[in-house]
């Protein structure tokens, strides 16, 4: 079959991405003479009859409303720039991927290959060198390149057939030389002593040379990645330069000699190293008994605490879990990529000891991404690309899976231009009864679930470990993986069943080292069979299939009496699994591959991590030059100072940043990530219920993290000791009890090498920590170390990145004692406490301990009834933040010092308290304003009006994160439609059924299932299998009687097959087109009263059936309303206002008609367009149901209202008859206490309503 080739264009109101990239080629590459930019996507089709071919033409490879689609070729003018870019081998395509699982539906029996590419077209007058700056703006090498414009004759790719690993021959008699020689030509993370090491256990225990995969496998398991070895090396002798500081420096060093004494007293096999000081505080407090909520186990997948939470009034056990994961190196050079697998591998960790992942934060670091493109290093992206790039990367994976991202934040420094800081880190809890802990006993099966292995990661974890120059950016391009978001999905919703959880004795996740580590650490003796281990492509070697670093994959210990049940419920969630292993009782790791035996290791070797490593530390004293505590000069000019505060990089507003994430998913969020009715005031930490599937819970986990990487730079030590104390005080704003607190932190600093004043960071920076886990009693019970962050060597221009702790500071509370930080009402006054320091510039914790203590008690009275933790830029920043969320004001007091205003002071907090309770407060405090209903910030004779503030606030990073497009303002239609008499239901029987479909992508099930359980209907959830034709048909099967059982069917939210290819819900709609499931939907509206409703996703997949707005099944014609890109060109997270304009629908028979709704939106393509006439008559016949309002319930095209630009700020719209609805608002995203700092009624009382109909 001949291959067939298929541009696919936006039509040019809709052409989001082509608009972008004209903005960015002349803004940011400074290119002026640049006419126009178009991108067209590229399909080349094999393996495909006719017949589906030209059904897939217009509903999978395009949308006939805002598409143009051309076959073979597509009309160009002569002189255009025209290049295609694509995928390198072997990199995750998921546009092709879901676009071949989506042509399987039409028909199941085929066996289509896709492959797709981008192209650009680039009109204008360009020189030669302009259009070498376009492609490499377009193409980044470590994951694509510029493909060929020759259609190719088939995509069938024939892979040559491996060659037998290779054995090293000689190996264990080499001479020091030749063995240099080698060790050099391997390109190996391992030191020439640690190979020195396998050759002497190759030559004295195995007596015989190691195969390749050996080396391989023994570098990726000592990496620094894998096995922290920096943070083991041995610290032989610590010395302190003199200093104003060494005093106290010096004295946690001795303490921590002193605790080592008592708690390692009569063992000789504990040595100083960083390892054992970042553990040491959490080993003396446990022994202290304060730490008695520890999840003790053998297996070590997160920090884990047990809760007793009340659920419907019953108390039980569960566990929480959390975890930071970085992912420095590979965002660095593949930033999309990169991102998505930080938050993967984040999650991966509480996933694999059996907890469901339910919220994420997302902190990082980056220099400044509004400097112009000439500024870059030589051998680095962008910066402005790189945090453009991971933004997307972490978003779209974690809004795919259905992840709340909690709090986003980004923290600029020049020095983050070595190497980017990625952190993720993860909040996820379980009935502890549902997790089962046991060893893996000789006879134990292995299970690899998930997706499959290709090259992609093989050598992340080497790679990360490595020294990093611009020769080294060139060979590293297989070290990034692609995140797979569905397969991600399916893992979560199978770990989430009781039933299979209690089936796994042991599991690890696949991170850092593939086969090698993931299965490799399950058990002592192992024998691995890699022929068995699934693959993405032919012609792989044993080598990669052992070390590729493949994401989405978990291994499982089981009993072998459950494999098959275990394998069972894999197949019902639509994942692959496979056994792959056996546990032995002999302890050795052996690996085999096409029936040969390439890996042969002891445990005992395996586990020495490499030769003993040894260095010394010379611990440089910060001096008072620089000390950002001493008070500078006076604040000449109050109203300057303030705004160029707010223009600053670390207190401008990120909200084009945060809005990319999901925040609302789950339906547990306590805070939005900006609150107030203006949803304005950023929020310091992220609060969310526990993810209980049945029944409630007032139980909260909160989060937040401590770190300004300033202050680190000038003093390491004080820099965690306050990194600590500002994690643990914007818990204590935010209402949490600091005393139930524990952290993770995150370390990150220069490569290590045998300079001792190297080593001085990091130790400094543990010291401080530990100084401040003693101070308050609280321990840090896990953590990351990263030790890689320096570009070049010292003869190349050397940069490092700043010191770098960060603290992730955790506490449990009620949802009673949460308080927003938004400024409440005029008249209120603001009052601060302030933590006291010693002369070392160092807080008195006693102090600290009982002022929060005595806040806590002032929030649970109500005398407190918002609070803001003060940070680097002091109280100035604290207030501004507060009075942005409900536009009020503030007025400072006269006798306030600007130089104590603006003065950096962690650890401080702001609080407003109403002003007849501030005599009452039980903490000490100091009054420095009032809350006034006049939008100014008043002090002494300064004014600055709050939109001066707001608009400077706003400016500094619009142009790298936009807020708004330039979309048109028109006028709106603003009037209720009153239907004279609502559809009723002929067939009443009592509580409905609902069947929700759930499709790979889906992530809305849930929170749906909830939402009509709480109703009072019965809630059928089917998974949708598609890994073979029988899978298919079986399906199709289940579907149909699953649609004949229910009153009601659901489309629910989600990304349908990453909506991909190229448009949401695609996936989604093809399976509904099949004959059998279309016939079944009709006799649901046609024959039994039934109702339909689509959410988000669901909602994309209803109108492009043609169920909205037409009633029926039908073809998407060129002028059918439809559902596209937000105009900002990016996914959209907030709460926006909804006003009901038509009672038509039973859906919303419980609403009140013209009433203002608050519903969380968040999506990509939900900006609704059709022609004129079309909008006229769905205005005319009431099917337009819900339009976004402003505060004064206005539609409107503003997007701080409309924020996807939808005409005629239709929100959702009806069936002719009402019967079926679909709308964007995640009105299934409500409980107690979610979104709390955000004003207005949340209940649109939809699903109640349709519950109700059939009553």
């Amino acid at each position: 079959m001949s291959v067939k080739r298929i541009y696919v264009e936006k039509k040019t109101d809709f052409a989001v991405k082509a608009h972008e990239l004209k903005e960015e080629i002349d803004s940011y590459l400074g290119i002026k003479t640049v006419g126009g930019v178009r991108v067209l996507i590229r399909y080349d089709i094999e393996n495909i009859s006719e017949e589906t071919y030209q059904t897939a033409l217009g509903t999978i490879f395009s949308e006939p409303p805002v598409d143009t689609l051309y076959e073979e070729s597509f009309p160009k003018q002569e002189g255009d720039l025209v290049f295609s870019v694509e995928y390198l081998p072997g990199q995750f395509d998921q546009r092709a991927d879901s676009a071949e699982q989506c042509v399987k539906l039409l028909k199941e029996d085929e066996e289509p290959v896709i492959r797709s590419a981008t192209t650009y077209v680039i009109s204008g007058t360009l020189t030669e060198d302009e259009a070498k700056a376009i492609k490499s703006f377009c193409i980044n090498p470590v994951d694509s390149r510029e493909a060929s414009a020759q259609k190719p004759e088939t995509l069938v790719t024939v892979f040559e057939t491996p060659a037998d690993v290779k054995i090293f021959d000689g190996f264990c008699q080499s001479p020091e030389a030749e063995l240099k020689t080698l060790y050099d030509s391997l390109n190996l993370a391992m030191t020439f002593k640690d190979f020195q090491f396998i050759q002497n256990y190759f030559a004295t225990e195995e007596k015989r040379d190691p195969s390749m995969t050996e080396i391989r496998v023994l570098d990726t398991y000592w990496s620094d990645h894998c096995r922290h070895t920096t943070f083991q090396t041995e610290l032989k002798d610590v010395s302190f330069t003199e200093g104003a500081y060494k005093e106290p420096i010096r004295a946690s060093y001795e303490q921590y000699l002193a605790d080592r004494e008592v708690l390692y007293k009569g063992r000789d096999d504990k040595f100083v190293c960083l390892m054992d000081l970042a553990l040491l505080a959490m080993k003396k407090l446990r022994k202290e008994g304060k730490l008695e909520d520890l999840e003790e186990s053998e297996e070590i997948n997160a920090c884990s605490i047990v809760v007793p939470v009340e659920i419907d009034g019953v108390k039980e056990e569960w566990l929480v879990n959390f975890k930071n994961e970085t992912h420095n190196h590979p965002t660095e050079i593949e930033p999309f990529g990169g991102a998505a697998t930080c938050l993967g591998g984040a999650i991966r960790d509480p996933l694999s000891g059996r907890t469901y992942v339910y919220q994420a934060m997302r902190v990082t670091g980056a220099a400044d991404p509004t400097k112009p493109l000439n500024e870059t290093l030589h051998g680095k992206l962008p910066q402005r690309k790189i945090v453009t790039g991971a933004a997307s990367g972490y978003s779209s994976y974690g809004n795919q899976i259905g992840l709340a991202t909690g709090y986003v934040k980004e923290i600029y420094h020049p020095n983050y231009a070595a190497k980017r800081m990625e952190i993720g880190a993860v909040m996820a809890a379980a009935p502890r009864k549902n997790v089962i802990r046991e060893t893996s006993d000789p006879g134990d099966l292995i299970i690899l679930l998930g997706g499959r292995t290709g090259r992609d990661g093989c050598g992340g974890a080497t790679g990360s470990s490595k020294v990093h120059t611009e020769a080294s950016i060139e060979t590293c391009g297989a070290e990034v993986q692609k995140g797979n978001a569905p397969t991600e999905r399916k893992l979560q919703r199978l770990f989430r069943r009781p039933e299979v959880s209690k089936l796994i004795r042991k599991c690890n996740d696949f991170g850092a080292g593939g086969v090698s580590v993931a299965i490799g650490e399950l058990a002592a003796g192992l024998e691995i069979d890699l022929d068995k281990v699934p693959k993405k492509y032919a012609g792989l070697d044993g080598t990669e299939i052992a070390i590729s670093e493949s994401q989405e994959r978990m291994a499982v210990v089981v009993d072998p009496k459950d494999a098959e049940a275990f394998l069972g419920y894999a197949a019902e969630e639509n994942l692959e699994a496979v056994t792959v292993a056996v546990v032995t009782e002999n302890p050795r790791l052996k690996m085999s591959w096409r029936g040969k035996t390439i890996v042969d290791i002891s445990r005992a070797f395996l586990d020495t991590n490499g030769a003993h490593q040894e260095a010394s530390v010379v611990l440089h004293t910060p001096e008072k030059d620089g000390n950002p505590f001493v008070k500078n000069e006076d604040v000449a000019n109050v109203k300057k100072k303030w705004l160029n505060l707010l223009s600053g990089l670390n207190v401008c507003s990120q909200k084009g940043l945060v809005e990319m994430f999901d925040g609302s998913i789950g339906a547990g969020s306590v805070y939005m990530p900006y609150g107030g009715k203006y949803q304005l005031t950023e929020t310091q930490s992220m609060v969310a219920k526990l993810p209980v599937l049945k029944g409630r819970t007032d139980t909260v986990t909160m989060m937040s993290y401590g770190f300004d990487p300033y202050l680190s730079s000038w003093s390491p030590y004080h820099g965690s000791v306050y990194a600590v104390v500002s994690s643990v005080a914007k818990i204590v704003a935010a209402g949490g009890d600091f005393k139930k607190i524990r952290f993770t932190f995150q370390e990150y600093f220069q490569r290590m090498t045998d300079d001792p004043s190297r080593w001085g960071q990091p130790f400094a920076a543990l010291l401080g920590a530990y100084n401040a886990q003693l101070g308050f009693g609280l321990p840090s019970i896990g953590g990351k170390d990263s030790m890689s962050g320096t570009f070049n060597d010292e003869h190349h221009g050397e940069i490092n990145v700043p010191p770098t702790l960060v603290s992730f500071a955790v506490d449990v509370a009620s949802e009673k004692d949460i308080i927003t930080p938004e400024l409440k009402k005029a008249g209120n006054k603001l009052v601060v406490f302030h933590i006291e320091k010693d002369s070392y510039d160092l807080p008195v914790y006693a102090q600290i301990m009982d002022g929060y203590e005595k806040l806590r008690q002032d929030i649970q009275a109500g005398r407190v009834v918002s609070a803001y933790a003060v940070e680097g830029h002091g109280m100035a920043e604290a207030v501004s933040k507060m009075a942005f969320g409900n536009h009020l004001g503030v007025k400072i007091e006269h006798d306030v010092d600007p130089r104590d205003f603006f003065a950096p002071a962690w650890g401080n907090i702001v609080c407003e308290v109403p002003a007849d309770k501030v005599g009452e407060l039980q903490m000490s405090y100091r009054v420095i304003g009032e809350v006034t209903d006049k939008a100014d910030f008043e002090y002494g004779n300064v004014s600055i009006t709050l939109d001066e503030a707001l608009k400077t606030w706003d400016a500094a990073l619009e142009d790298v994160f936009p807020t708004e497009s330039d979309v048109r303002k028109e006028e709106v239609k603003n009037e209720v439609f009153k239907a004279e008499n609502v559809v009723i239901c002929n067939h009443k029987i009592g509580a409905p059924t609902v069947f929700i479909p759930v499709f790979p992508g889906t992530n809305c099930e849930y929170d749906s299932t909830k939402a009509f359980e709480r109703a009072g209907a019965k809630v059928i959830t089917k998974v949708f299998k598609n890994m073979s034709a029988e899978d298919i048909r079986d399906s199709v099967e289940v579907y149909r009687k699953s649609i004949e059982e229910s009153q009601i069917v659901m489309f629910p939210g989600g990304f349908s097959a990453g909506d991909e290819p190229e448009g949401s819900a695609k996936f989604f709609a093809t399976a509904f087109r099949n004959e059998v499931l279309k016939d079944e939907i009709m006799k649901l509206l046609n024959e039994r009263d039934g109702l339909m409703l689509g959410i988000c996703n669901g909602f994309q997949a209803l109108i492009k059936l043609g169920l909205v707005p037409e009633g029926k099944i039908a073809e998407q014609k060129p002028d059918s309303p439809t559902l596209t890109y937000n105009t900002i060109g990016r996914h959209v997270s907030k709460m926006v206002n909804l006003k009901v304009v038509s009672n038509k629908s039973p859906w919303l028979a419980g609403a009140e008609l013209g009433g203002i709704y608050t519903n969380p939106v968040s999506h990509g393509e939900g900006r609704f367009v059709a022609p004129k006439e079309w909008i006229d008559k769905l205005f005319a016949n009431g099917q337009v149901a819900t339009q976004y309002v402003d505060l004064n319930g206005v539609p409107t095209m503003d997007e701080y209202w409309n924020p996807n630009g939808s005409f005629m700020a239709i929100e959702g719209i009806t069936s002719p008859d009402g019967r079926v609805y679909g709308k964007m608002g995640h009105a299934e995203r409500r409980g107690d206490y979610v979104a709390k700092n955000i004003t207005g009624e949340q209940d649109l009382k939809l699903f109640e309503s349709g519950v109700k109909y059939f009553k």
